[in-house]
């Protein structure tokens, strides 16, 4: 009965703890949503409720409570879209005020030209501007088309301009003429830091890592040993005076392969990817089986407005191949973006503001060289690299561009074969001379073919520590006579710490090749510093050499032809000459290097000696010997199995 009777009281205890739980809930939410109801309806500019219809008014029946409860019911979901709403308002507000949000803008283009070579150059552009200031410490959260990698590392490691470059191949100034934007062989990084940066050499390292991860390349084997600081060779091709070189740095990998693994990071930097526009042409296949591959990547700040009173950052990532028709097996003389890139033009890039394809017919004013399909009538004149040239425009954000196949495919029919080519004002060789193994020398040859104008240029040698230079041997000759540099900078290397670094301004006399020679003494490495094919050689980054070279334009003296007097005595100033920035050949230098079959040789020997000798001893000192009896003949085995079967003992 006890037991029975303290059940009941438990189950007394528990129903009346639930009933009391459940009314005070039905208080709290009627209170909640009276409170709610009339105090977001205020603040939303909703019905004010009158007092009367409050819990002290009076007068209310159980018909208008009810009614009163079914609005407010039906008012709740209204009520919480309102408070979220407010409560966003108010995040807002408590938030500091921010800038307005930054605008940016894409542009792409595509520049094809015909070489006299029989070659077709195709050099891609693609331009983002975003009118933010990273300069001046601003945080950015959101990225719409630029980067978000690359946004995040230039604010990280406070970058004020990044080029980099990877290059598969030579370019041939003497047939091709001179690259819109020339690169050397291998991989160029060079970085202009802002002046907050304290541990340059250490940020240089962090960043170098970086990179390597985003472009999947080999630039974290950049390190003291290949990294320079020039002092005069590489200015900030962006807005700023910054002329204090400590924060600088420039290094080169010569032996940088570029594959498709350094494609795909790149073309994710675009904000269509490749899936619209001109990057839909970028296609591994055919890019790699090319003459020429380059592709790079420049980030800059730029002006945001004409009078330059706040600053943009632009990022230009640019790609330039060269097919050559007659090796891959065309046969005819004639091409088009199928046979090149094997996709056609569909559409421009949904995100771009410009995008155009532009065909150089400099060389074609009458179509008497040949015949280009579509024809377009949009032409366009600039000047290029001191020389006017003209194009035929091709507008992707129009659609009557496409035609009624919705693709552009441009044809090109050579009529007749290919015109001179004026040669280059500027180029230049850079060879190794000498015999044995011990010395040698490094031959630069820079050649003015200008034929009466001389321009100064700015050269940048840098040299592996293990070449040791004589500096006193340097010679600098032009015309059989010696060319005293008017600038020298000349920082000696340390043994695996930083290499040669020499820089000189030279003048280059009219139609004239200059010869600038330096001996130097081949190091003996330690067997651990050899690559793992010693004997393929080592490489040495290519010379850098800047000039402002005389403008085509402004060789033209024909007195002949018709033209205004006022434009035919003086040229204009933006046609006088033009900056340009050249690279020669990467050298290939053997070093002394020891026989590396050797020490296999040696291992073989001495463990075939310790295993023989080791061995032998190790028997006779571990064997034991038994003597054993000599088995008897077969009738004494007989003559015993007898025995014992008559129970005589054995013989």
């Amino acid at each position: 009965m006890a037991a029975s009777r303290r059940q009941r009281l438990g189950l007394w205890l528990v129903l009346c703890t639930c009933l009391l739980t459940a009314a005070a809930a039905v208080d709290a939410d009627n209170d909640d949503v009276q409170v709610s109801g009339t105090g977001h309806d205020n603040a939303a500019g909703g019905p004010t409720v009158p007092p009367g219809t409050g819990e002290q008014g009076a007068g209310r029946t159980p018909e208008t409570e009810d009614r009163r409860w079914e609005a407010t019911q039906e008012e709740v979901e209204v009520v919480e879209e309102v408070q979220q709403a407010g409560d966003q308002d108010q995040d807002r507000v408590v938030d500091p005020p921010s800038e307005p949000p930054s605008r940016d803008d894409f542009k792409e283009e595509l520049v094809i030209r015909p070489l006299h070579s029989g070659d077709v150059y195709a050099s891609f552009q693609f331009r983002t501007v975003w009118d933010t200031d990273f300069l001046g410490g601003h945080k950015v959260s959101h990225y719409r088309l630029f980067p978000k990698s690359l946004g995040q590392v230039i604010t990280k490691f406070s970058v004020r301009e990044l080029h980099i470059s990877f290059t598969q191949g030579y370019w041939r100034t003497m047939q091709w003429g001179q690259p819109y934007l020339p690169s050397p062989p291998g991989a160029e990084l060079w970085v202009w830091f802002q002046d907050t940066v304290t541990d340059v050499d250490g940020t240089w390292k962090e960043l170098t890592n970086v990179l390597s991860g985003i472009f999947c390349a080999s630039l974290n084997f950049i390190d003291s040993t290949n990294t320079v600081q020039p002092s005069a060779s590489f200015k900030p091709l962006g807005i700023g005076n910054v002329t204090d070189h400590r924060f600088l740095r420039y290094a080169t990998l010569p032996r940088e392969i570029v594959c498709t693994e350094n494609l795909t990071p790149w073309k994710k930097l675009l904000p269509c990817g490749s899936k619209a526009g001109l990057s839909v042409l970028l296609k591994s296949e055919k890019l790699f089986h090319s003459t020429f591959h380059s592709q790079a990547v420049h980030v800059r700040p730029v002006c945001q407005d004409p009078h330059c009173k706040t600053t943009s950052l632009e990022l230009r990532q640019t790609l330039n191949v060269v097919f050559d028709l007659h090796t891959s097996g065309q046969g005819k003389r004639e091409w088009s973006l199928f046979k090149m890139f094997s996709r056609t033009l569909t559409e421009a890039c949904p995100l771009a503001s410009s995008s155009k394809v532009y065909i150089d017919v400099t060389d074609n004013p009458q179509g008497e060289q040949f015949d280009l399909s579509p024809a377009t009538p949009l032409l366009s004149q600039a000047g290029v690299l001191g020389d006017r040239r003209t194009y035929s425009v091709y507008d992707l954000t129009q659609q009557a561009t496409f035609g009624p196949t919705r693709s552009l495919n441009t044809l090109l029919r050579w009529k007749s074969p290919e015109g001179d080519m004026q040669g280059p004002l500027l180029h230049s060789e850079r060879y190794v001379a000498g015999y044995g193994l011990q010395t040698g020398e490094i031959h630069t040859l820079m050649y003015n073919n200008h034929p009466y104008r001389a321009f100064p240029v700015l050269l940048l040698s840098t040299v592996p520590w293990y070449l040791r230079l004589y500096i006193h041997t340097l010679t600098v000759t032009s015309k059989g006579k010696d060319n005293k540099p008017s600038y020298i900078h000349y920082q000696p290397s340390k043994d695996r710490e930083r290499p040669h670094l020499l820089e000189m301004l030279l003048q280059l006399p009219p139609n004239s090749v200059t010869e600038v020679t330096v001996e130097f003494e081949r190091a003996l490495l330690k067997w651990t510093e050899y690559t793992p094919d010693p004997n393929h050689g080592f490489y040495v980054g290519s010379s850098v050499i800047s000039a402002l070279v005389p403008s085509v334009v402004a060789m033209d003296t024909n007195s002949t032809l018709e033209r205004p007097l006022f434009n035919s005595f003086f040229p204009c100033k933006e046609e006088t000459s033009y900056f340009m920035r050249i690279y020669t050949e990467p050298l290939l230098v053997n070093l002394p290097t020891p026989d590396f079959s050797m020490p296999y040789n040696v291992i073989c020997l001495t463990c075939t000696v310790v295993a023989v000798g080791y061995g032998s001893l190790y028997n006779l000192l571990t064997r034991t010997f038994q003597v054993e009896e000599p088995s008897p003949g077969l009738a004494k085995r007989i003559a015993n199995v007898i025995r014992r079967m008559r129970g005589v003992p054995p013989l």
